[in-house]
């Protein structure tokens, strides 16, 4: 914005230029919400894992001894529950670290990483389930009934009671959020394993286990494919699923005096804390420094966007004459922006 002096804030201290670049709340990140939050209690989560962890020891072994693959699985599922609780309580320590060198968000996406392991692990396991149910349907083995209903019962009580604990914790965390899934697909595992045990019991069809089997892969499947679908998405630098990053570029550009939104960017850094960048042109007359702060609170206020980098310039003079960002060598202005360019009145995405 050559030839023009603005005032600068004494709370962001800008050094006399009038590239008008500024990081959100400079003051004010120790309210924000970074993803795995104190709420996210490490007890309840180790009370859930002492619990999953005990009752799943013992499920192998009666799972061997009755024969039933549908206790296996289970207990497989259990073994999946207890890892991704596990996960969970590294990311927790890894994300409260503070920034520092190379990590410039600190291991904030440490929580992501176990949220997509986990997706994975139930995939994988999934498969193995599947082949295994298949194959005792079409060969199926002699199965303690009366067994498998007593153990079933318990895991209901086991899970219903770590479920219990994991709901206590801060479920905004992909991470918590993933182990909380595991438990409760594992919960209405146990009740369609209750439900086989019951049939082989009273009426000795003992394809009910394998049957019970399947539909512990089909929760499976779901769960994963859910977690692996979510944190792909933030690893892509995707905008949140909830929000439409042309409908916040048309939001901002219609707040005077603003002519102009380009190279709008919303990616998530980790779960619960939303990012968001972008390129803003107001009109000659207009008060950069007040535009965007109040664009600041408008993002806070209406997306819940506390972390932002707003480049906020005067409109230059090649685009007041020639009307297209880009269209002539002298224009300085983002030559290579990503996306749609939002202005006043209709406008292609």
């Amino acid at each position: 914005m050559s030839g023009h002096d603005h005032a600068h804030d004494d709370d962001h201290g800008h050094a006399g230029g009038h590239d008008h670049a500024a990081g959100h709340d400079h003051g004010g990140h120790g309210g924000h919400s970074h993803g795995v939050s104190a709420d996210a209690d490490r007890r309840w989560l180790a009370i859930a894992l002492g619990l999953i962890g005990t009752f799943m020891a013992v499920e192998v072994v009666i799972g061997i001894v009755a024969q039933s693959l549908a206790l296996i699985s289970d207990a497989a599922h259990m073994l999946t529950d207890a890892v991704s609780i596990v996960l969970a309580l590294i990311a927790m320590r890894l994300a409260a670290r503070p920034a520092r060198g190379g990590f410039t968000y600190g291991l904030k996406r440490a929580e992501i990483l176990s949220a997509q392991a986990n997706g994975l692990t139930l995939l994988l396991l999934a498969l193995w389930l599947a082949y295994e149910a298949v194959r005792r349907l079409l060969d199926p083995p002699p199965v303690a009934g009366g067994l498998v209903l007593v153990t079933a019962l318990a895991g209901i009580v086991v899970n219903v009671a770590a479920a219990w604990c994991i709901s206590r914790a801060n479920r905004s965390s992909l991470a918590v959020e993933g182990a909380y899934q595991h438990i409760l697909n594992d919960l209405f595992a146990f009740i369609g394993t209750a439900v086989a045990g019951l049939i082989v019991l009273t009426t000795g069809f003992v394809q009910a286990d394998a049957i019970a089997t399947l539909v512990v892969v089909v929760l499976m499947v779901k769960a994963g494919y859910g977690l692996v679908r979510e944190s792909g998405r933030i690893f892509l630098e995707a905008a949140p699923a909830h929000m439409d990053p042309d409908a916040v570029g048309d939001r901002l550009v219609g707040h005077p005096p603003v002519t102009e939104v380009h190279d709008l960017h919303i990616w998530t850094i980790t779960s619960g804390q939303a990012a968001l960048s972008a390129h803003v042109l107001v009109e000659p007359a207009g008060d950069c420094h007040a535009v965007r702060r109040d664009l600041e609170r408008l993002l806070e206020k209406e997306y819940g966007i506390t972390h932002t980098t707003l480049q906020v310039d005067h409109v230059p003079e090649v685009l007041l004459t020639v009307g297209r960002r880009g269209q002539d060598p002298a224009d300085p202005h983002c030559a290579d922006a990503h996306g749609p360019v939002h202005r006043t009145g209709p406008h292609d995405h």
